[in-house]
């Protein structure tokens, strides 16, 4: 399993390095997390530099995506290099979750034509002007696409991604780990209540 995590010029930390963190805990050895970046480094909005794992279009094949956030993403959908490379998202074959102002890509890609969004206060109004619903909650997902708003949702995006790869008991898992010591029932439980009214509704065992 390979997960992307789409981070761009001017990139916030928060959005990317908590899922990369959460994702990360998931230890098996077929699966991969990386920062997707159109170039080999990339700066956040707070001068934190770091490198290329796999490049846009290696995310594009990859099993789930996440759209980061940062300060220049209504620069990133001008770019038609970027964006004539990132139509090659596909919800028929990926997950697919943005973070924040992530869901402008998402808006401007033409996927999320129907299902509302989540996102951060600043880019809400821009998102509208897309053409989406901004729900005024955390959490949203329908089928294979989710979205997530502010930054310290992130782990929601994460552990949606980790359910449905992994199952739940590999989310909890993960969102134990991260979990603040003598809060981690309260958080995991907070985390089920936003996510688990989006995740498929279980099998029927055969009897």
């Amino acid at each position: 399993m390979h997960i992307a995590i789409l981070t761009f010029e001017g990139y916030n930390e928060l959005d990317s390095l908590i899922a990369l963190g959460v994702l990360s805990r998931i230890k098996t050895d077929d699966w991969r997390v990386t920062i997707a970046a159109p170039s080999p480094k990339v700066t956040s909005m707070n001068g934190v530099v770091i490198e290329q794992m796999s490049t846009l279009e290696e995310a594009c094949a990859a099993d789930a995506v996440i759209v980061g956030s940062g300060i220049a993403t209504r620069e990133v959908v001008e770019d038609p290099a970027i964006m004539n490379v990132l139509r090659g998202l596909d919800p028929s074959r990926q997950l697919i979750a943005a973070q924040c102002s992530g869901a402008l890509v998402l808006a401007k890609l033409g996927l999320l034509n129907g299902i509302p969004a989540c996102t951060d206060l600043t880019t809400k109004p821009w998102v509208i002007a897309a053409g989406v619903e901004v729900l005024n909650q955390p959490f949203y997902a329908k089928d294979n696409i989710a979205t997530a708003g502010g930054c310290l949702a992130s782990h929601y995006l994460a552990a949606w991604i980790i359910a449905r790869l992994e199952g739940n008991d590999a989310a909890e898992g993960a969102l134990h780990y991260v979990a603040p010591v003598g809060e981690k029932e309260e958080y995991i439980e907070r985390a089920w209540r936003n996510i688990t009214p989006y995740l498929p509704a279980p099998t029927p065992a055969l009897v």
